[in-house]
């Protein structure tokens, strides 16, 4: 039995149990929400599209987990919660696969990095779940591609359209440079070839003249409203960037040194996580179900309807590392793993929604708007959203007063439905389309 069916578990590890200890042990039908967007409207919208011929549910289980951003603790345990792993050992990356997680399917929905506490733990706790060869999918998070970006921009000719994207990253990258240099450069002559501190930080921000040319620049490629964020969002970014770096015990050199050593760690084949950014895909269709970190736009919508998923996934692999950073970060491919729906975001109409359901895409499952009661399901421009950041990295439950351990998973199973586990909600939420009998169900029930 899986902690999906929440048949309570138990083992020989106390960490184990502290984790089902805070999982709901009862379930109930998908719950009303009203600070969801046509919330009543989508749950009957996904009950009439569930229940057509043409509606496909994934052939295997899917678990979906996302925006752990750089906490390994919550990571396992929420790969823990939905049954696809159990502990063979007290530390991190120390478990193995239930006979669940070899049948399941689990889809990473981005932002693996960022805020934290440990960006290379979860990192390393990722490539131990590769290892164990389970059946993984990474999706591209905007927090992932902002490192990225960033650090492509150290090495190229540094346009008007790129040199403010190292300081993009902003302060939450900044823990992620603090445990390289600490890691991997502490003990070792790092200052050696680094330029002095002017030079670097000539290196990393954008000059004055870039607030001025950028939005002329972007004339045509963002909306005035993007245009408009972008130059108020980097102004606050280049003037508190270096403060923050001083109150992490860095300098501007050593977050440059930093900067060179992840280079080294991401972009190298040979590096511990050069296989992070090569095995990360932007979309993942399973059934009826595309699978992304943020969102789609009119524009992805047609190049999925004409052109398929593959393709989808290998123009954001080629232009990921080979075009200009400008138009690929703004562009819609990016706008998959960063929209949310916004003024300044690349538009969904209805027309680009009946475009996406025309090419058999009835659902999308993402991560990046974060919850805090759980998943929750909506509609937007009649294209169904389950939208399934639930919080979980330590660091933001406690700026956004959330207690305990993040933890949780959604899983969609053509037995089980739809269902929403999350520490934070007294039950979890199923949702099974045309299903009739119990509206709710005990930890001592059969199954859900």
């Amino acid at each position: 039995m899986t902690a999906f069916n929440l048949i309570p578990q138990v083992s020989r590890h106390s960490y184990h149990n502290a984790v089902l200890s805070q999982l709901p042990t009862e379930w109930a039908p998908w719950p009303d929400d009203p600070t969801s967007v046509n919330h009543d409207d989508a749950l009957a919208a996904f009950q009439r599209r569930a229940q057509k011929k043409r509606f496909n549910w994934p052939a295997k289980p899917v678990v979906f987990i996302s925006d752990a951003h750089a906490d390994a603790e919550a990571f396992e345990a929420s790969l823990l919660a939905a049954g696809v792993i159990e502990r063979d050992g007290v530390q991190l990356c120390e478990y193995e696969l239930t006979r669940f997680g070899k049948q399941a399917e689990i889809i990473v929905g981005g932002d693996c990095l960022d805020k934290g506490p440990s960006n290379l733990m979860l990192l390393r706790s990722l490539a131990h779940l590769y290892r164990l060869k389970a059946n993984v999918t990474l999706l591209a998070g905007n927090h992932d591609l902002r490192l990225l970006m960033g650090l492509l921009s150290l090495k190229r000719d540094t346009d008007t359209g790129s040199q403010h994207l190292f300081v993009r990253m902003g302060k939450k990258v900044i823990p992620l440079f603090k445990e390289v240099f600490d890691q991997y450069l502490a003990d070792s002559q790092w200052d050696r070839d680094i330029p002095d501190e002017d030079a670097c930080r000539k290196a990393l921000f954008p000059s004055d003249a870039w607030f001025e040319n950028f939005p002329f620049y972007a004339a045509g490629f963002l909306t005035p409203e993007g245009i408009d964020r972008e130059i108020s969002k980097m102004r606050k970014k280049a003037e508190s960037f270096e403060s923050h770096c001083a109150k992490k015990g860095l300098s501007l050199q050593q977050v440059y040194a930093a900067a060179m050593k992840c280079r080294s760690l991401f972009l190298k084949p040979s590096g511990e996580f050069g296989w992070f950014f090569r095995r990360m895909q932007l979309v993942k269709k399973r059934g009826s179900f595309l699978f992304l970190h943020a969102g789609l736009d009119d524009n992805m919508a047609e190049l999925l309807a004409n052109h398929g998923i593959k393709h989808a996934n290998q123009a954001f692999k080629k232009n990921l590392m080979s075009q200009n950073l400008f138009s690929f970060y703004y562009g819609s491919l990016a706008n998959t793993f960063r929209t949310k729906y916004r003024k300044a975001d690349l538009p969904l109409t209805r027309h680009g929604a009946k475009v996406a359901r025309k090419a058999g895409i009835q659902v999308l499952v993402h991560g990046h708007i974060n919850q805090h009661a759980g998943q929750r399901v909506s509609l937007k421009n009649d294209l169904i959203h389950i939208e399934a950041d639930i919080t979980l990295d330590a660091n933001s439950r406690k700026s956004e007063g959330l207690e305990g351990m993040g933890v949780g998973a959604t899983l969609i199973d053509k037995k089980r439905g739809l269902v929403g586990l999350s520490g934070d909600y007294p039950v979890a939420k199923v949702f099974r389309p045309g299903r009739k009998g119990k509206r709710t169900g005990k930890a001592s029930s059969p199954g859900i």
